[in-house]
């Protein structure tokens, strides 16, 4: 829901009628097709591996267990990780700065959910700790 909000949100500035734009299609194409197929994939993944732990909420489920294979292997967060994964494609292929600004708002709205899950986790698996320094929070081998 938040993918389609941020695809529909207007996009400013309107420059499809510029040279720019037309100028960088063939850029923008692939960028937006790499970046949605890594999304899927780690959104795919992480969802997989949570299965019945998976919860809307940043409060992990009372029956939760510590999940650090598949996405997990490669990112903390891999579900907030595909959507701003996913976000970063469109902003590209959108050439739009108000999608720019949603994307940053977005990493910091993941950003504060994420560390009250990571505290709420470490709280409950001490392991938590260690995997946290191992692995990248949002997006592998990046951040």
């Amino acid at each position: 829901m938040l993918l389609a909000v941020f695809i529909f949100s207007p996009v400013w500035p309107d420059i499809h009628e510029s040279g720019l734009h037309r100028q960088t299609v063939l850029l923008r194409w692939p960028v937006l097709v790499l970046t949605w197929s890594a999304a899927t994939a780690l959104g795919g993944f992480g969802s997989r591996q949570l299965k019945e732990f998976l919860t809307p909420l940043p409060y992990p489920a009372d029956h939760n267990q510590l999940v650090t294979k598949g996405g997990y292997r490669l990112v903390r967060h891999p579900l907030y990780g595909s959507q701003l994964i996913a976000a970063f494609g469109w902003t590209v292929f959108a050439l739009s700065l108000s999608h720019l600004l949603l994307l940053v708002t977005g990493f910091l709205f993941f950003s504060f959910k994420a560390s009250k899950e990571e505290q709420w986790l470490t709280q409950r698996h001490p392991e938590y700790r260690d995997y946290a320094k191992r692995v990248k929070t949002f997006i592998p081998w990046i951040y």
